[in-house]
């Protein structure tokens, strides 16, 4: 019979594995989306307020651009959900109270994907429309509206996703209060930056509340994925 003073306890080997999996998915998701935003950076791409002529213009001379941002929406996609169901099983292995919010988190994300497919597939109707057209249609102008539309609905929904993700995860003991605070504030401002969704599509200024939003969401994915990765939670 084996005694108590022989046995042997072995560490959480799997847990920490998937604490380092969920934050390198973390890292590549800020440093993916940081990377397709820097891309439009002096390329003078058209505001969703600015002549339908532009928009045309645009796209059919910036073809390829678009061709990498959409390509990179379809790797935002795995790494999102695949980040947030990650978390939502860190999250319910260490118990508490953060599995409700984790809940939050993993079906507003799933919103928030179904949007950004929208949002992509209608982008990418637009640069095949504007190679083929020589002034812009009513059905062109649609779908950039559409397309203006969805990046709208997407910061809400956003906003939901990060302020869920960073509260299951302080409640679990996974991030600093400072996350909490920041994903309460970011979150906040997507949230705020929704409500103007309208005025966001016709062009309004009020969409940098939503890209302040945003950068604050890459600045917690980051600072989280590192955190997992070193194993440097409590």
């Amino acid at each position: 019979m084996r005694s108590p003073q022989n046995t042997v306890t072995t560490p959480d080997r799997s847990g920490f594995v998937r604490g380092r999996l969920v934050g390198a998915a973390a890292i590549a998701l800020a440093a993916s989306v940081a990377i397709q935003n820097a891309m439009f950076v002096g390329v003078d791409a058209p505001a969703y307020g600015d002549p339908i002529e532009e928009v045309l213009a645009w796209h059919a001379q910036n073809r390829v651009v678009v061709a990498i941002a959409v390509g990179q929406e379809a790797l935002h996609l795995p790494l999102l959900l695949g980040f947030l169901t990650g978390l939502h099983g860190l999250v319910g292995r260490r118990g508490g109270t953060g599995a409700d919010w984790s809940r939050l988190a993993v079906a507003a994300g799933a919103t928030l994907s179904a949007v950004m497919a929208l949002y992509a597939v209608l982008w990418d109707g637009v640069v095949l429309s504007a190679g083929e057209l020589a002034e812009p249609s009513p059905v062109f102008q649609l779908a950039w509206q559409m397309h203006a539309a969805s990046f709208a609905l997407s910061l809400p929904a956003l906003g939901t996703t990060f302020i869920g993700a960073a509260l299951a995860a302080h409640a679990s003991g996974l991030t600093p209060p400072w996350q909490r605070l920041l994903g309460v504030a970011g979150g906040g401002l997507l949230l705020a930056a929704g409500a103007a969704s309208l005025a966001i599509a016709d062009g309004s200024a009020l969409v940098f509340v939503g890209v302040s939003g945003l950068a604050a969401w890459l600045v917690w994915l980051l600072a989280t994925g590192v955190r997992l990765v070193r194993g440097d939670v409590d």
